[in-house]
């Protein structure tokens, strides 16, 4: 099995592995199977096979997965060269091609060592948010990906145009990076900024905290305006209930309710 030791695309793109074979036989013209496999050989997940009745040179498809999947070479002239579309970060691992003739259990060969695909990206930030911290104080964070994995630097209030790069929270975490803000002191607008060799990408969030009178002012006027509040109530509901009673005594000229 013959087979690059890394092919490099870009996401979005698409990616061609080569993948060449010997066998042992001088002409072979049964039923084959080609099969490429992902992450590790043998036993690694399938994502595509195809099928070679006994005589013919089309491989008939029998899993591609996602549908992203194609086999460019022939089989029948010892190549299983595999074409994938539509390449995304998570398609960045190693691929093992795999031959399967009729017959022999051990007339099956497959590569060893695979061959490495590398996807890069520019910097693209899939998160950014304000979050509750310590001491009624609030924290920013923001993840980005990207290959090469992207460097992330904050802007915002009292931080100047660009600050020094913050502390990487997850370059072990695939192709993300997550980076702390860790106290916002200055309501305004803060802006993460994720650059890598292949561009630049930002996203920004927004702090606007209440600003009201002091505790104790606060609390001081709210009982104050409860308390008059509550004063006037019951002066309207005395008034109301002298009214009301039997023995209110009227004044000259009127008819008196006392016996």
């Amino acid at each position: 099995m013959q087979v690059p030791a890394e092919v490099s695309a870009a996401a979005g793109d698409a990616a061609v592995l080569p993948c060449t074979f010997t066998h042992p036989h001088h002409h072979y013209d049964g039923p084959l199977t080609a099969i490429w496999r992902a992450g590790e050989p043998y036993a690694g997940p399938q994502v595509f096979r195809c099928a070679a009745a006994r005589g013919s040179e089309l491989c008939q498809t029998a899993l591609s997965l996602h549908g992203r999947f194609r086999l460019l070479g022939n089989p029948r002239r010892n190549d299983l060269s595999l074409r994938v579309e539509r390449l995304a970060l998570t398609d960045d691992r190693r691929y093992f091609c795999r031959v399967e003739f009729a017959g022999d259990v051990h007339d099956r060969y497959e590569s060893r060592h695979g061959v490495r695909l590398h996807v890069t990206a520019a910097p693209r930030i899939v998160n950014i948010s304000v979050l509750p911290g310590q001491t009624h104080a609030f924290r920013a964070l923001c993840t980005a990906e990207g290959e090469p994995p992207p460097a992330l630097a904050w802007s915002g209030p009292a931080l100047g145009d660009v600050s020094a790069a913050a502390p990487s929270l997850g370059q072990g975490h695939g192709h993300l990076v997550t980076a702390e803000l860790p106290a916002l002191t200055h309501d305004g607008r803060y802006t993460c900024i994720a650059t890598n060799s292949l561009g630049r990408s930002e996203a920004s969030v927004y702090l606007f905290r209440f600003h009201g009178a002091s505790g104790v002012c606060t609390v001081t006027l709210l009982l104050g305006a409860l308390g008059l509040k509550a004063l006037l109530l019951l002066g309207v509901l005395a008034a109301r209930a002298a009214r009301r009673r039997p023995g209110w005594a009227k004044g000259p000229g009127q008819d008196s309710p006392l016996r």
